[in-house]
């Protein structure tokens, strides 16, 4: 390929006398003329350039060579990246006409104040309290959301604990409708409540529990100290896998396992309100809250109550399976303590009263010959461990569902069958 020469322009320098010929007499502007000359020194410079970028460009599309442009490049698809806030307000606007406030209504004794008059003189008289009949009244509230269209909702078990109450759903607009309690888990602390009509609902999308992080944001909404509609908290998760012992004043004192520990504040009122990730999906239900620590709550991972809702559908009923054992948990410090030959798995053993069995009579445990001293090593192929405890595994089968247990006794590993049972509240 030739190289190409930029063309010279043969410019003469003018000399006073032509210059004169030119500008006659005075020369009235001299600068002037400068500029003029600067001028068309820059316009002749500048087309000899084109000139040659021409005839450079089409020598080398001759040669059969790409050129590549340096244009900016537009996406014409291109979507400017949403910020965190702009996400959690838009999952909130989403998401909070299907978080609903449970109400619980009691018959609640009215009473009067009236005076008795002990001597019968008008001088000596003394208060008294006297019942004059009931009246239904607001005694609770929690928070539940929308499972299903026909009006399906996920609360806590404590919320409507109480057999005796009625209970109401109040929505996000106000609108108020009865609810009916089909089914309380026997185990964790969820139910389901149904809205009493045929309307349509809009339900919450259901994610999934097992592959959140440590770290991961998370939205809580709910009703708040029983009064707050729709009060919304944003926080991380800041721990997972928990075990805790909660208590109320409804249901007594129960073992949470294997819980999402957030950072989200959580406050009464709350239970039984969703947990968000930033897609808006539901991966926690609001449960507990820790009432010396700061910012420390507690919600059951939605993969364990999917199983309920399905079964709810399904059924009408929430069934439990259970294989009927008292165990403890084997880590290195227990095997060491109890010089264990293995560091992991669940060892049968009995409570410290004479009414805590390690084996439930008449239990699927009991019919599979399991005794007190063995150790469950695996359930279904699943080594139990801290992290993956028994229960965990068991929660995964339904009622009468057969699973082999590889269990340590005396030393020798054995391969014992069982069929679960359906536990009874």
């Amino acid at each position: 390929m030739s190289i190409y020469q930029l063309p010279t322009t043969n410019l003469k320098r003018l000399k006073a006398p032509e210059m004169k010929k030119i500008f006659p007499g005075k020369m009235p502007f001299p600068g002037l003329f400068l500029i003029l000359v600067f001028l068309i020194g820059l316009l002749g410079g500048l087309s000899s350039s084109y000139i040659f970028y021409l005839k450079l460009k089409q020598e080398i599309i001759s040669a059969g060579v790409p050129i590549i442009h340096s244009e900016k490049v537009i996406e014409k698809d291109y979507i400017p990246q949403t910020t965190q806030e702009q996400k959690v307000i838009d999952v909130v606007k989403e998401n909070s006409p299907s978080v609903v406030s449970v109400v619980i209504m009691k018959e609640v004794a009215i009473y009067e104040q009236q005076y008795i008059d002990l001597f019968g003189d008008g001088f000596f008289t003394v208060p008294q309290q006297k019942q004059t009949g009931t009246e239904k009244q607001q005694v609770g509230a929690g928070t539940g959301f929308i499972v299903s269209e026909d009006g399906l909702i996920l609360t806590n078990k404590h919320v409507v604990s109480d057999d005796t109450a009625e209970y109401k759903v109040i929505m996000s607009d106000n609108k108020e409708y009865s609810a009916k309690v089909l089914a309380k888990d026997p185990v964790q602390d969820l139910a389901i409540i149904k809205i009493q009509g045929n309307n349509k609902f809009k339900a919450l999308t259901l994610g999934s529990s097992s592959d959140i992080q440590i770290g991961q944001s998370v939205i809580a909404i709910g009703n708040a100290l029983g009064e707050f509609q729709n009060t919304v908290s944003v926080g991380v998760i800041s721990g997972l896998g928990r075990t805790v012992i909660a208590s109320g004043e409804t249901i007594g004192t129960e073992t949470l396992e294997d819980i999402i520990q957030t950072d989200a504040a959580i406050n009464k009122g709350n239970s039984g309100g969703p947990l968000l990730n930033l897609k808006g999906e539901v991966i926690g239900i609001n449960t507990a809250i820790s009432s010396s620590g700061q910012n420390i709550s507690f919600a059951i991972s939605i993969d364990k109550a999917k199983k309920d809702i399905e079964q709810v559908k399904d059924s009408g009923k929430i069934s439990y399976p259970y294989m009927g054992v008292r165990y403890v948990v084997i880590d290195n410090q227990y095997a060491e303590e109890k010089k264990l030959s293995v560091n992991y798995g669940a060892l049968i053993i009995k409570g410290t009263s004479s009414g805590d069995p390690a084996i439930v009579s008449g239990s699927p445990a009991e019919k599979a010959g399991l005794k007190e001293g063995d150790i469950i090593l695996e359930m279904g192929e699943e080594k139990i461990t801290e992290d993956n405890a028994l229960s965990k595994i068991i929660s995964k089968y339904n009622p009468y569902d057969s699973v082999d247990l590889k269990i340590l006794r005396d030393k020798e590993e054995l391969i014992i069958p069982l069929v679960l049972g359906e536990w009874k509240q």
